[in-house]
């Protein structure tokens, strides 16, 4: 376990503490900027500067409503793919789950990259098609950009989670399947009464690691942000920090935030966690 825990202080416990320590300083420039810069330590400044900052609360409200909808939908539809490919009448089962785990093998940015080309009017055949239809929408309006996020993220994420609820799905005892059958529950009844309550760990878990995942969104809006400048270029938290860090070269301000963000995913982690347990208790 040695090798673990060296690379876990390496590239997690060190970065903290780095992180820590940046937050506690500003650095100012003076002469116009010819003088150089001095590093001052501001103590918990940089903190009360980021909880301060309107544009930053307003990025957790953001990514909140995107959460909201993206997580039962996300969740929902790996679930219900999950139960169709563990149903007795499914065939081919090995094909379907290579087929759903596909879009997550594709890197992030690049399957963001791909759905902005689908996204854009003139290149785009989706476009082409809903106008054929006589239909009106745009990708990357005001309220729609929101939904072309959401649909990206879901892409890339429904068939990863497929296959670890299929695997739990596997795991339930046989016999209790056929006990249920015998008893007279159909298809329908067996996979809500039956197979989604012994996976409750399992569904806990994935829900936890997607909340988590998820207020942490940084690829796909910063891509459809750059047709939809109106989602702005601190949209999600992560924009924010990007955009203090590299545009703002305010690393100190960039820092705080970040713990900021972390300690948001912690307390998010223990509600997920807490309800979690009360539903498997019940």
């Amino acid at each position: 376990m040695v090798p673990f825990f060296v690379l876990f202080a390496a590239v997690t416990v060190a970065p903290i503490v780095y992180a820590g320590y940046m937050s506690l300083y500003s650095e100012k420039a003076s002469g116009l900027g010819f003088g150089g810069t001095e590093r001052s330590f501001v103590g918990l400044g940089n903190f009360t500067e980021a909880l301060g900052d309107e544009a930053f609360l307003r990025s957790f409200g953001h990514i909140t409503v995107y959460c909201l909808i993206y997580i039962p939908v996300m969740i929902g539809a790996a679930l219900a793919l999950a139960l169709l490919v563990d149903s007795a009448l499914a065939r081919a089962k090995r094909f379907f789950q290579i087929a759903y785990y596909m879009p997550h093998a594709v890197p992030g940015l690049v399957a963001s990259m791909i759905w902005l080309y689908l996204y854009t009017p003139g290149i785009s055949p989706i476009v082409d098609v809903i106008q054929d239809l006589g239909l009106g929408w745009n990708f990357f309006g005001k309220d729609e950009a929101l939904y072309s996020i959401i649909n990206v993220s879901a892409w890339q994420w429904i068939g990863y989670n497929v296959i670890i609820f299929y695997a739990g799905l596997q795991a339930i005892p046989r016999e209790t399947l056929e006990a249920a059958t015998v008893d007279g529950a159909g298809a329908l009844r067996t996979a809500l009464q039956v197979k989604i309550p012994m996976i409750r760990s399992t569904v806990v878990l994935t829900v936890l690691f997607t909340c988590v995942g998820a207020i942490q969104l940084f690829d796909a809006p910063k891509l459809v942000q750059l047709r939809a400048t109106e989602l702005g270029i601190d949209w999600s938290p992560t924009m924010y920090i990007y955009n203090v860090a590299f545009d703002g070269h305010d690393y100190g301000l960039a820092a705080a935030a970040s713990l900021l963000l972390a300690l948001v995913a912690g307390v998010l982690s223990f509600l997920v966690t807490k309800l979690g347990n009360r539903w498997k208790e019940s």
